[in-house]
C-alpha cells in the first residue's frame, strides 16, 4: 500500500498538528509506504523526528527546470492507492496538479471549506464540503482521513504525543541536572520570540513577566531561542546580566531533545510559535500567548496546555498581570 499525502506548509507546528492524518492511516494500514511532498524551506525541518509515520520525503524544489524534472521522476517511481491533499491550511492549485500527476488511484481532498469553493477540486475523486470554522488542525486533518476511511477514537487523537528513547530521556535529565544542580528550585521555561512579528509578545513585557515570576518563585531560568530569535534574546539577555539574575538558553536544539528537556520542566511560557507545538506535544505543563491566530485552532490540546488569547487580537495587550496570574495558578505555592 502506497500512500501520497501532498502537504506544503510543512512548518514544525504544520506537521505536528497533521499527525492525525499518517497516525490514522497506519492504524489501518500498519505497514502502508508513505511519502510526504513539502516545499523546500529556507532552514532544514526534520521531519522524520516530528513524524514517525512517514517512509519517505520529496522536496518539491522548482528553483529550476532540471530540479522540476528530478521531483516528478521520484514522484512517479511507484504507483500510488492513496494520494491526499489536506488543504487544512490553504488550497494549493500546485499541490492538485502534484497529486494528479502522480497516477494516485483514489485522490483525496476538500470540495469546499466553510463554503469557499475549491476550484481546483475537479482533479479529485473522493471529495467532501467541510466546515472547519473553530475547528482544531489535529481534527482537520483527522476529517480528511475520514473521508477515506480511516479513523481514530477520541482517545487516540488525544494519545497523540512525542515518545522518548532512553537516550533523550537521559539526555534530558542529565542537561537539567548539569546546568539547575538546585532541585529545590522550581524550573521555568520561556520563549520570547516567534516565527512571525504578529505572534510575538513585546520583548520589554516578556522580559518583566520573567523578573515578576523570578522574584515570587527565585526559580531556574531557561530560555528557549530559534534561529530568528537572537536579537529578542540579545535584549533579554542584556537586562537579566544587569540585573544578576542568571539563566540558560538553549538555541536551535534538536527537536526531540529539546521536547524531552521541557517535558521535565515545571512551566513553559510560550509564543505562538513552533516551539508552543513541541512543548504541547511533550505534554508539559505550559502557557501560550495568541494574538490575532485562533487558538481553537491551533493551541496544543494536552491536559497541561493553557492559553491566553487577546481580546483585541493584538498580542501586546494582553497584560503581564494575566499571564502572571496564570502563572502562579498553575504552579501552586
Amino acid at each position: 500500500m502506497n500512500i501520497l499525502i501532498i502537504r506544503q506548509h510543512n512548518q514544525i507546528g504544520d506537521i505536528l498538528c497533521s499527525l492525525s492524518l499518517y497516525k490514522a492511516i497506519k492504524k489501518k494500514y500498519p505497514y502502508s509506504h508513505i511519502t510526504l511532498v513539502a516545499s523546500k524551506t529556507n532552514y532544514e525541518i526534520p521531519f522524520f523526528d516530528i513524524n514517525p509515520y512517514i517512509d519517505r520525503v520529496l522536496v518539491f524544489d522548482k528553483s529550476t527546470t532540471k530540479s522540476v524534472l528530478n521531483f516528478y521522476k521520484q514522484l512517479r517511481d511507484r504507483k500510488y492507492d492513496y494520494g491526499f491533499v489536506p488543504s487544512t491550511i490553504k488550497i494549493s492549485r500546485t499541490s492538485h496538479i502534484i497529486n494528479f500527476l502522480s497516477g494516485s488511484k483514489i485522490r483525496v481532498g476538500v470540495n469546499s471549506i466553510d463554503g469557499i469553493k475549491n476550484k481546483s477540486s475537479f482533479l479529485l475523486n473522493l471529495k467532501k464540503d467541510f466546515s472547519w470554522k473553530n475547528k482544531h488542525q489535529l481534527v482537520r486533518n483527522l476529517e480528511i482521513a475520514k473521508l477515506a476511511g480511516f479513523y481514530l477514537s477520541e482517545d487516540e487523537l488525544a494519545d497523540i504525543k512525542f515518545s522518548f528513547s532512553d537516550e533523550e530521556i537521559s539526555f534530558a535529565k542529565k542537561y537539567l541536572e548539569e546546568n539547575f544542580n538546585d532541585s529545590s528550585k522550581k524550573i521555568i521555561s520561556f520563549h520570547p520570540g516567534a516565527g512571525k512579528k504578529e505572534n510575538t509578545y513585546p520583548t520589554e513585557k516578556f522580559l518583566e513577566l520573567i523578573i515578576k515570576i523570578y522574584k515570587r518563585y527565585n526559580n531556574h531560568i531557561l530560555l528557549t531561542s530559534g534561529w530568528t530569535d537572537d536579537k529578542i534574546i540579545e535584549e533579554i539577555k542584556s537586562e537579566l546580566d544587569k540585573q544578576s539574575i542568571r539563566y540558560k538558553i538553549i538555541h536551535n536544539l534538536e527537536v526531540k531533545k529539546l521536547a524531552a528537556i521541557l517535558s521535565l520542566v515545571d512551566l513553559y511560557i510560550t509564543n505562538d510559535t513552533g516551539t508552543m507545538h513541541i512543548a504541547g506535544f511533550s505534554g508539559t505543563k505550559m502557557i501560550s500567548l495568541f494574538g490575532p491566530t485562533d487558538p481553537d485552532e491551533w493551541a496544543p490540546r494536552n491536559k497541561n496546555s493553557y492559553f491566553i488569547k487577546s481580546s483585541t487580537a493584538i498580542i501586546g495587550d494582553i497584560t503581564v498581570e494575566e499571564i502572571f496570574n496564570l502563572a502562579v495558578e498553575l504552579l501552586g505555592e
